[in-house]
C-alpha cells in the first residue's frame, strides 16, 4: 500500500515560506549593489557551515568549538588554487620572500579546480573522521570533547603561522585575480559565484534535512537525548557520531571555500578560538536542533555584526554583546524558540473555551 502525502495547512505555509526564502536570494542581484551582494554572498557562506554545526551539536548533541579548522582547511584549499591561478606559473610571491626557489610538490596538484573542490571537502572529512575515531570510540564526549576541539583549533593555527614559507604565515593567502580564468573581481562573476553559493546552501539545507528526517536523523536524536539507552538496545553511538561528525567537517569545508571566493583572503586568525565560537553562537541564537533557524541566525548575526559596526564603529561590540546576551537569557531556544511559544499560545487561547490546557513551556 502506498502512503499518500497529506499536505496540511502547515506544511503549505511552510513550502510557501521556503519558496519566498529562495526567491528572495535568487533575485538579490537585482537589487543590491557589488558590496551589498558581496556580504549578503559571505553571510550565505556562513550559513551553510552554520547548518553542519547544527546537525551536530543540535541533533545529536555534541558541542564543538573547533569548526573553524574545517572550516579554514577548505578555504585553503580553494585559495591555493586561486593563488596558483594569479601566480601564472610563476612561485606565489609569500614562498619568495621567504626563501623558497620552487613550488613544493603539495602545492603542485592544487593548480587543478577539481582537485582543490576535492581536497575542500575531503581534508577536513579526513581529519573529522580520525579525530571521531579515537574520541567517539573511547567514549570522550562532553566538555572533554570540547576541550579537545580547542586544542586541535590551537594547534593547526600555531602550524599554520609557523610554516609562513609554505602557508603565508599570519598574514595568510591572499591575491587572487582569477577563477576557472575569468576575473574573480567583475560584477558578471561576483554574480555568478553569488548565485552558486545560494544554490550549495539550498542543496547542503536539502541534504541536512534529509538526513534529519531519515533513520539515522531519528537515532542521532536519540543519541542526544539519551546515548546510553541506544546502546543497550543494540546500536553502536560511535559510528553514527563519526559518521555526522565527518558530514558535519565536510559541510564546514564547502563554506570556507565558497568564503574565500567572496572574501579574497584566508588567514590562520580567522579559523581560530574566537570564529569557531562566534559559529556556535550563531546556532544558538537563531535555534540549535531547527536547521533554519542555524541558517538564519548565522546570517541575521552577521548583518547584524556589519550593521552595528559601520553605524557604530567605536561601540558596536557593546550592541553585539548585548544581543547575544538577551537572546540566551530570554530566548534559550533561539529565535525559532519564540516562534514555537508564539504558536503554542495562540494554539492555548484558541482552545481555552473547550477546557483543553497545554503545558507551559
Amino acid at each position: 500500500m502506498v502512503k499518500t502525502q497529506k499536505w496540511t495547512p502547515q506544511k503549505l505555509w511552510i513550502l510557501i515560506g521556503y519558496a519566498a526564502a529562495a526567491g528572495a536570494m535568487f533575485s538579490a542581484p537585482l537589487f543590491l549593489s557589488d558590496f551589498r551582494l558581496n556580504l549578503l554572498a559571505k553571510f550565505l557562506a556562513f550559513a551553510i557551515v552554520a547548518l553542519g554545526l547544527d546537525l551536530i551539536w543540535g541533533y545529536t548533541g555534541i558541542l564543538s568549538l573547533g569548526h573553524g579548522i574545517f572550516f579554514g582547511l577548505g578555504a585553503y584549499a580553494m585559495a591555493m588554487y586561486l593563488k596558483l591561478e594569479a601566480s601564472g606559473g610563476k612561485l606565489p610571491d609569500f614562498m619568495g620572500w621567504s626563501g623558497l626557489t620552487e613550488l613544493p610538490l603539495f602545492w603542485k596538484p592544487f593548480e587543478s579546480f577539481g582537485f582543490a573542490v576535492l581536497m575542500g571537502i575531503l581534508l577536513p572529512a579526513l581529519l573529522a573522521l580520525v579525530l571521531g575515531y579515537f574520541t567517539f570510540k573511547n567514549r570522550i564526549r562532553g566538555v572533554y570533547f570540547t576541550i579537545l576541539t580547542q586544542a586541535l583549533v590551537i594547534i593547526t593555527t600555531t602550524l599554520l603561522i609557523g610554516q609562513q614559507a609554505y602557508t603565508g604565515g599570519t598574514n595568510g593567502v591572499t591575491g587572487y585575480s582569477k577563477i576557472l580564468g575569468q576575473s574573480i573581481a567583475s560584477s558578471d562573476t561576483k554574480r555568478m559565484l553569488y548565485w552558486v553559493t545560494a544554490i550549495v546552501l539550498i542543496g547542503v539545507f536539502i541534504l541536512c534535512r534529509y538526513i534529519v528526517k531519515s533513520r539515522f536523523g531519528k537515532v542521532l536524536r536519540a543519541i542526544r537525548d539519551g546515548e546510553n539507552r541506544v546502546r543497550f538496545i543494540g546500536y553502536n553511538p560511535a559510528v553514527y557520531q563519526m559518521l555526522i561528525f565527518t558530514i558535519s567537517a565536510g559541510i564546514a569545508g564547502i563554506a570556507g571555500m565558497l568564503f574565500v571566493l567572496h572574501v579574497g583572503i584566508i588567514s590562520p586568525s580567522m579559523m581560530g578560538i574566537v570564529p569557531s565560537i562566534e559559529m556556535v553562537l550563531w546556532v544558538a541564537i537563531g535555534g540549535r536542533g531547527t536547521l533554519i533557524g542555524a541558517a538564519l541566525g548565522a546570517v541575521l548575526m552577521n548583518w547584524a555584526k556589519s550593521e552595528f559596526s559601520t553605524t557604530y564603529p567605536e561601540g558596536w561590540t557593546y550592541f553585539l554583546g548585548a544581543v547575544f546576551v538577551i537572546v540566551v537569557v530570554f530566548l534559550p531556544n533561539g529565535l525559532t524558540g519564540l516562534l514555537g511559544k508564539i504558536k503554542l499560545g495562540k494554539k492555548r487561547r484558541e482552545r481555552k473555551h473547550e477546557g483543553v490546557e497545554y503545558p507551559a513551556v
